[in-house]
């Protein structure tokens, strides 16, 4: 278990060092911490119980002694919001309007002059709380701003209503080459008119601002322009000085690259757009922070680099997937002010299922869902603006698929209750061989079950049932999605297999590509692909005079597994290939979207009298071929547009298969040694408690090692640290030359738990320190009270007790999850005394929060 936790004057005082107050003069300046006249710290005891009351007021004072906070702290078994009225009128005696009530496990910031007391993690800065004093939202002015369809144009080219294409319209017979020419124009400026749907999201915050409520929530299908909203939204809260700085949180890189692009693209000439991690120590000049969410999640980052107060505006792009475990929503409530979710996936997506699976993917993600919209205070249900898929195809913004149930025998099998049956030979005697049954399932399909004829036939049905170029004929430019990055290997050389027997001559085996983060410059493959030339531009009509100039990439399939689901836009897509299971609603809702968007297929040319002539052909729809009943997955009762029937008789005759074991799972290649062995030499040596040397040395030998890789350098100083975890495993991971394992580091650090690769990473190029348990389960603590509503419960430490009992103790957790509680009787670490002190609701509540988001696996040891 945890050591004995510190008490509340001792937490309060450590708060205040860290957020940089002083309590005695130093070098750095006076004493910024002042007490009540006539009392000493000291006499108060370590959990105020000497003070008068049970709590003592801090008075925190600027660089020139001018009174600025009011801290009001409390001991450990007061609400910190007991006696608030005493505070508040302290603070107005003194002339200051901030206040922070604490007791040394729960804090509030309060701003007498605007609002409630809202729950702060940490203690703002002198600095933070300083620029906090200059800002003066008034909300009145964000509800009545006026907001038009040109409300981004009007930053973008104020004086657009100038240009003579805006001013001077043509009437009658001329109007309609007038319009197209503004339509050229807006385009080739990049011009941004805010559609009806978009106006009346903003609209709909508006509304929601002038009831007194701080957190919106945008649910609006992927194509629909979340981020210009976002922009606008940006704009709104900054224009009428209810922001001044915004924090947008995503969760890829690319996203982070392409948010501020985007965000330049609307605002530069107003709002100044940073990606943190390019800006690490030039952050505070710009008006819009970008980054991603993990970047700030290691190590609680998040509280070290930003203060509660430094953010006004903090918007989640896809938030449900971003917000809905509790660790990440912990970021998101450490900051105080407006708080803007953006989502695609609706919560009555997976209504019709309600488990207590926790195991089931689609049940976690619907508790997710529900907790987002929680978060953002739509506990009905109801967002605060809507726009939908549907809506968006009857407007004509969007694209619907045609769905094709493309289902094998095999792929059947696998999805069906039993899964898919093979016997398998355990064991064997001079009589007989002892068999044993084991069933597959979808979820491992090429992890476990491997079938190369059914991949064939994934990627011959794909071939011959797509859409083509409605210009040229040729193949629609589509995507695959596949399990693994071996996976799409295997199903790009099948393709291109498949594409030179169907296309003779056409291709040269660049038909289809695979487009994974292990392939080097994948990322440019992506813009090549959505930009219309990767590996050049297609020749498939050069026979045809009038099309062979026709503009259109030679690669017509592009094979990932993750890189293409979001933040990247190709709206000629007209096929999509689900090769493999889907289980988390958000992703599948994203791959659909890649072939949602409108988009218009022209080709210009001059015919035979040497005029100018153009094609001019609408995107109808794109087929979604779901090889996995995805859909059926999702949504009960799917109504496929199109059923195709794709028999792969991989066990003959209708009797189980029987094979050894080393049939269904791939061996390793490599050397196998098949002679005797046995130990030449054995020395005996006690080792001492400090390890031996080479154990000390060994992260040593590692951090030389990996500081040296050039290609783990430049990942990490580019910030993509996912891949560069990745490619550490892949080179490193107890190979030969070094056995270098995770174990062994663990060890040579000596640290009480299990880590990974990424820790280790960040340790050696960050200089992110590994926590240890105790640590890491204080963390998890502050978390799990920042997200939950604890101002009521009686006994914090009986709460805090049961957390770290049902994470450290397997027993314990046996038992709470069984309910069986007569064993608490005699269970030495946490017993039915310890059980009986934590309040009724939270003996079930604390259980759920830790099985859905506390990564146990962190605190083995």
């Amino acid at each position: 278990m945890a050591q004995k936790e510190a008490k509340a004057r001792i937490k309060i005082n450590k708060l205040l060092e860290e957020a940089g107050w002083r309590f005695f003069d130093s070098d750095k300046g006076k004493a910024t911490i002042h007490l009540e006249s006539s009392i000493k710290m000291d006499d108060l005891g370590e959990d105020f119980e000497h003070s008068k009351n049970g709590f003592i007021d801090f008075l925190l004072v600027d660089d020139n002694q001018n009174p600025i906070l009011v801290l009001e702290a409390k001991k450990e078994s007061l609400n910190p919001l007991v006696g608030k009225e005493q505070a508040r009128n302290y603070a107005k005696s003194q002339k200051v309007k901030f206040i922070i009530l604490s007791n040394g496990t729960l804090h509030y910031l309060w701003n007498i002059e605007t609002g409630n007391p809202e729950q702060i993690q940490v203690f703002p800065t002198l600095e933070s709380i300083k620029q906090y004093y200059q800002f003066n939202p008034d909300p009145s002015k964000l509800v009545s701003e006026q907001v038009n369809d040109d409300y981004v144009v009007l930053t973008q080219l104020p004086n657009y209503k100038q240009i003579p294409e805006f001013r001077d319209l043509p009437a009658g017979a001329d109007a309609q080459a007038g319009e197209q020419k503004k339509k050229d124009l807006i385009f080739n400026l990049k011009l941004r008119f805010l559609r009806y749907y978009q106006v009346e999201a903003i609209k709909a915050v508006q509304q929601s601002v002038s009831e007194g409520k701080k957190r919106f929530l945008l649910e609006m299908a992927t194509g629909t322009g979340k981020t210009l909203t976002a922009a606008a939204l940006i704009k709104l809260f900054y224009r009428t000085g209810n922001a001044r700085r915004i924090l947008f949180l995503v969760d890829r890189l690319e996203l982070e690259v392409q948010a501020r692009k985007d965000f330049t693209n609307y605002l530069k000439n107003d709002i100044t757009t940073v990606v943190y991690k390019e800006k690490k120590n030039d952050w505070r000049k710009a008006d819009i922070v970008v980054t991603t969410i993990q970047s700030l999640m290691v190590n609680n980052k998040y509280k070290t680099l930003f203060s509660p107060t430094d953010f006004d505006l903090i918007i989640s792009d896809e938030s449900h997937r971003l917000l809905g475990g509790g660790n990440s929503r912990a970021l998101f409530e450490y900051f105080l002010g407006y708080k803007l979710g953006l989502t695609a996936t609706p919560k009555d997506y997976l209504k019709h299922l309600e488990s207590d699976n926790i195991d089931d993917p689609r049940e976690l993600e619907r508790r997710m869902l529900l907790d987002t919209y929680a978060t953002f205070g739509c506990e009905s249900g109801i967002p605060t603006y809507r726009y939908t898929l549907v809506d968006g195809a009857k407007d004509g913004y969007l694209r619907q698929p045609i769905v094709v149930d493309a289902r094998t025998d095999v792929t059947t099998k696998l999805l069906s209750e039993q899964g898919y049956g093979i016997m398998v030979t355990v064991a064997s005697t001079e009589q007989e061989d002892i068999l044993e049954e084991v069933n597959y399932k979808q979820n491992h399909f090429e992890r476990k079950f491997f079938s190369e004829e059914t991949n064939r036939v994934f990627c011959k049905t794909f071939i011959e049932n797509g859409l083509k170029d409605p210009i040229t004929g040729e193949f629609g430019k589509s995507l695959v999605f596949a399990v693994s990055q071996n996976h799409a290997a295997k199903l790009a050389q099948l393709l291109n297999e498949y594409a030179h027997q169907i296309f003779p001559g056409k291709y040269q085996s660049d038909f289809a590509v695979q487009v994974t983060s292990n392939v080097q410059n994948s990322q440019q493959m992506t813009v090549d692909f959505s930009n219309d030339k990767l590996l050049g531009f297609s020749h498939f009509a050069k026979e045809n005079e009038t099309l062979e100039s026709y503009k259109t990439s030679k690669v017509r399939v592009c094979v990932t597994v993750g890189m293409m689901t979001t933040g990247w836009d190709c709206p000629n897509i007209l096929n999509l290939g689900l090769m493999r299971p889907i289980f988390s609603p958000t992703e599948f809702i994203q791959i659909k979207g890649r072939g949602t968007r409108i988009h218009k297929f022209e080709h210009k040319f001059k015919n035979d009298l040497g005029e100018d002539e153009n094609i001019s052909i609408d995107k109808a729809a794109f087929k979604l071929f779901d090889f996995f009943a995805t859909c059926e997955y999702f949504e009960e009762k799917f109504q496929y547009d199109q059923v195709l029937k794709l028999p792969v008789n991989i066990d003959k005759g209708n009797e189980m298969p029987t094979v050894d074991d080393n049939t269904i799972k791939p061996k390793r290649e490599g050397y196998e040694y098949k002679e005797d062995d046995r130990i030449h030499t054995i020395l005996e040596q006690q080792v001492d408690l400090t390890g031996m040397k080479v154990d000390r040395m060994f992260f040593q030998q590692f951090e030389e090692k990996v500081k040296t890789d050039n290609e783990i350098k430049q990942l990490m100083e580019a910030g993509d640290v996912e891949v560069a975890t990745a490619r550490v495993k892949e080179k490193y991971d107890n190979k030969p030359e070094e056995y270098f394992d995770l174990e062994k580091l663990r060890k040579s650090l000596k640290i009480d738990r299990k880590i990974g690769w990424r820790e280790l990473l960040e340790l050696i190029y960050f200089g992110n320190q590994i926590k240890g348990k105790d640590d890491l389960l204080s963390d998890e603590f502050e978390k799990f009270i920042s997200t939950n509503n604890v101002s009521n419960i009686d006994d914090l430490q009986g709460l805090r007790y049961f957390f770290y009992a049902y994470i450290t103790d397997p027993s314990v957790r046996h038992i709470i999850d069984q309910q069986d509680f007569t064993e608490l009787y005699h269970n030495p670490s946490f017993n039915v005394e310890d059980f009986n002190r934590v309040d009724d609701d939270m003996k079930s509540k604390l259980p759920y929060y830790i099985k859905t988001y506390v990564p146990l696996q962190k605190f083995i040891s």
